[in-house]
C-alpha cells in the first residue's frame, strides 16, 4: 500500500537493501476525490450542458495528481550510497545514524535543525532517521529523512557502509 515493489537489480547495479517510497495514505486519496467532485459540482451548477462536466475532467484528476505528486519520494539504499528524492549520499562519508521519533520531530525539525542541512520530510510519516556527514568538504552536516521503517533503513545503511555506523 505504501511501498510500491523494490527497484529491480541489474547488471550494473549491486542489489537494493533498501527500497521506500513514501507514498500518502491511502485514505487521503477518497477525500481528495470528494474535494474534487465538491469543486466539480460547484462549476457544475454554474454551467448548463455539456460545459457543466469540464469541473469534474479537470479536478478529480488535478486533486488525485497532487496527492501523487506529493508521495512521489523515494529513499533508496544501494551500490554503497543513500538515495533520497534524487540527491545522493555515498556512504563512505557518513557517520552516525540516529532515529528521530514522532514525538520528537518538532524539537529535531525546529530548533534544534541546522538551516544546511538536507531535510527530506513528509507530514504523515511519523519516524525520521538522522544521518551525519563526516566529510568536511560538504555543505550539509547531515541528513534528516522521513521514514516508515527507521529500523531497516539505519540497517541497511550499516550494512553498505565501509565502516561502522551506530
Amino acid at each position: 500500500m505504501s511501498d510500491r515493489l523494490p527497484e529491480t537489480d541489474s547488471a550494473t547495479s549491486g542489489p537494493t537493501t533498501f527500497d521506500e517510497r513514501l507514498s500518502v495514505p491511502v485514505w487521503w486519496y477518497l477525500l481528495a476525490l470528494g474535494l474534487a467532485v465538491l469543486m466539480g459540482a460547484q462549476i457544475h451548477m454554474g454551467y448548463p450542458g455539456l460545459r457543466s462536466w469540464i469541473g469534474y475532467v479537470t479536478m478529480v484528476p488535478l486533486c488525485v495528481g497532487a496527492l501523487w505528486w506529493l508521495g512521489r519520494s523515494r529513499t533508496t539504499v544501494r551500490d554503497g550510497k543513500l538515495i533520497s528524492n534524487g540527491r545522493t549520499l555515498p556512504l563512505s562519508v557518513v557517520g552516525v545514524t540516529d532515529i528521530v521519533a514522532k514525538a520528537d520531530k518538532q524539537q529535531a525539525l525546529g530548533p534544534d535543525l541546522d538551516p544546511t542541512a538536507y531535510v527530506l520530510h513528509r507530514g504523515w510519516v511519523g519516524p525520521l532517521v538522522r544521518v551525519e556527514i563526516t566529510d568536511q568538504d560538504s555543505d550539509e552536516p547531515y541528513w534528516v529523512v522521513s521514514s516508515r521503517r527507521p529500523e531497516e533503513l539505519r540497517a541497511a545503511i550499516a550494512e553498505q557502509a565501509p565502516h561502522r555506523t551506530g
